[in-house]
């Protein structure tokens, strides 16, 4: 059985289509994208709206999650880094979770079966 890893990724909204046409090239078809704010290095901005200033400390940023086990989780990483590195701060980050399990609801399936499709086992 092969191992099951989540993947979280935050990044710039702007990379977000990019790297879904990376991920789908790299049989990576299930994710579940959410629109987020955060701070971190980057430590938001200054805004001057009708003349006055405004300390906007939350970024938008998008939140891609994936569950694999088919793909290699290097290669996802590196398919990432590669489309969302713009060598400026604010590029995001990727976390990687072991999972002990999956189950998909409707068949009772677990493992690796509950997360690729039908035709990929």
């Amino acid at each position: 059985m092969r191992p099951i890893y989540k993947v979280e990724i935050m990044t710039r909204p702007e990379k977000l289509d990019e790297l879904k046409k990376a991920f789908y090239e790299i049989g990576i078809n299930g994710m579940t994208i959410s629109q987020v704010y955060g701070c971190g290095t980057q430590k938001g901005y200054t805004e001057v709206y009708r003349g006055n200033t405004f300390e906007v400390n939350m970024v938008p940023k998008v939140k891609i999650e994936t569950v694999i086990c088919a793909v290699p989780v290097e290669k996802l990483i590196k398919v990432a880094r590669n489309i969302l590195n713009t060598g400026k701060f604010g590029d995001g980050k990727i976390f990687v979770y072991t999972l002990s399990n999956a189950v998909r609801i409707r068949t009772g399936e677990e493992g690796e079966k509950a997360i690729l499709d039908p035709g990929e086992e």
